[in-house]
């Protein structure tokens, strides 16, 4: 009894990390459901959600790779302003196809990426410094190249990535079909995926979940992510910008967990001097790690100024501290080698329910910077608590 008893203490241990966190997302939102009388989760304002803060989620991808990594980037809201800048300027200005503004914002991405990722990882300089520098630099070509002016509208086309929709490919009376066919599809996707990784456990000896809680699991998840597709359904359809983030996510969750460059990643936040010894190329890695952001603040660039449907100056303000507080929310470690993708997602979640329940509940903008101020505070102040606690029980 002691050892069986032992065995669920450890591993609640283990995922107390994890499963806290989406703990407290599940009562921030049933706190303000109870509180907006249901509007949070009405099928137009699941909708607004998705559309007004997949941009931020898109961030905190590339951000928890970052901050796994050891470092931090405070530039990505600039970077966000001036490749959206460089789409307008393309497109509005120049008159090119829509697509030649998403490869020349995609592209101006990458070439920051390089440009910091080299003073990162081949001068020296730390990434706090360079980015810093970045994010004055970038806000100041931002305006340059803006001429300090808004500048738009897009195209047609352009506009549908941030705020366009599938709807009625395969009908609905009421509803759209298609929205809940792909909905259904990734909750098979990922219970298959899930037994595959709990019969490869087995294999290894590793402990495993019984096979009734694992259904169980299952069952809650498909339940709950079917009602939010049914929502959407019933309100204008799947958002495009959800089918981009969803193939983000799942992309990089596999680079995390399964590439030799998210094994490396780990490696180098976690100790970087033992990385080193193990071979590990440090210098190439943190290039990519800069790269991989640069590219990723494209996106959400593309994402943002498509739907607002302008080119800002002062687009992309504060968005980097959203997605620092997104990942340390998720169980990003201050000290890196700890954070997840998942993780990062429900942290970026619980910033957009909080900021989205208190709008509806019409608090003012300061009052809301406390709060995510003090949410931010008390999920370092837990990181920090739970190593120490870590530590004592280790020594």
């Amino acid at each position: 009894m002691s050892t069986a008893l032992a065995n669920i203490q450890g591993a609640i241990s283990r995922n107390l990390r994890t499963g806290g966190i989406a703990f407290a997302f599940v009562l921030i939102v049933a706190l303000f459901a109870i509180l907006t009388d249901g509007m949070l989760l009405s099928p137009t304002n699941l909708t607004n959600l998705v559309l007004q803060y997949a941009y931020i989620l898109i961030l905190a991808i590339g951000m928890l790779i970052i901050i796994v990594g050891g470092h931090i980037d405070l530039s990505v809201g600039s970077v966000v302003a001036l490749t959206g800048a460089i789409a307008a300027i393309t497109t509005v200005k120049m008159g090119a196809p829509w697509w030649v503004g998403i490869l020349a914002a995609i592209a101006t991405g990458l070439a920051i990426g390089a440009w910091q990722g080299f003073w990162v990882a081949y001068v020296g300089i730390p990434a706090f410094i360079v980015t810093l520098a970045g994010m004055l630099l970038f806000r100041g070509l931002t305006l340059l190249v803006l001429d300090s002016r808004s500048l738009s509208p897009f195209p047609m086309e352009y506009g549908q990535v941030g705020r366009g929709f599938l709807n009625g490919l395969l009908g609905g009376y009421g509803y759209d079909t298609f929205t809940l066919l792909v909905f259904g599809i990734a909750v098979v996707g990922y219970a298959w995926a899930g037994w595959r990784t709990r019969a490869a456990k087995i294999e290894y000896n590793q402990a495993v979940e019984s096979v009734p809680v694992f259904f169980l699991k299952i069952v809650l998840i498909g339940a709950v992510v079917m009602w939010f597709a049914w929502q959407l359904a019933t309100s204008r359809g799947l958002p495009i910008v959800l089918i981009v983030l969803a193939a983000l996510i799942i992309a990089y969750t596999m680079i995390t967990k399964h590439s030799i460059f998210g094994r490396h990643v780990y490696a180098i936040g976690g100790n970087l001097a033992a990385a080193q010894l193990s071979g590990v190329r440090v210098k190439r890695v943190n290039f990519l790690m800069f790269l991989n952001m640069g590219f990723l603040a494209s996106i959400a660039g593309i994402v943002f100024s498509s739907r607002s449907n302008t080119a800002q100056p002062a687009a992309g303000n504060m968005f980097e501290l959203d997605a620092i507080a997104a990942c340390f929310i998720g169980g990003a470690a201050v000290t890196g080698g700890i954070g997840t993708i998942p993780g990062a997602m429900i942290g970026g979640l619980i910033m957009a329910v909080m900021s989205n329940g208190m709008s509806i509940l019409g608090i003012d903008q300061s009052t809301q910077q406390i709060v995510k101020g003090l949410v931010l505070l008390l999920a370092v102040g837990y990181d920090i608590w739970n190593k120490k606690r870590s530590g004592a029980r280790a020594g």
